[in-house]
């Protein structure tokens, strides 16, 4: 099973993520759940969930591999 998704998992609501976007592009994000973070191609970060909670700070970000990023599922839009 892919550790991609949109729906809730531990802690993360679908209505959350709907909400959300990246802090420095305001694009959308993506939920990684086996790695608990939150994606963001367009600014090439990945912000960590902990305990649930978005840690939506770019300083507290990693920045993205081009393997990485090559490596995503193509996006779908949320329904």
């Amino acid at each position: 099973m892919s550790g991609w998704t949109r729906s809730y998992h531990r802690g993360m609501d679908t209505k959350l993520l709907e909400l959300l976007v990246c802090p420095v592009t305001k694009g959308p994000l993506e939920f990684d759940r086996e790695k608990q973070e939150l994606l963001s191609r367009s600014a090439r970060l990945a912000y960590p969930v902990r305990d649930g909670i978005p840690v939506m700070l770019e300083s507290e970000a990693r920045t993205l591999s081009d393997e990485e990023l090559d490596a995503l599922p193509p996006r779908t839009p949320l329904v």
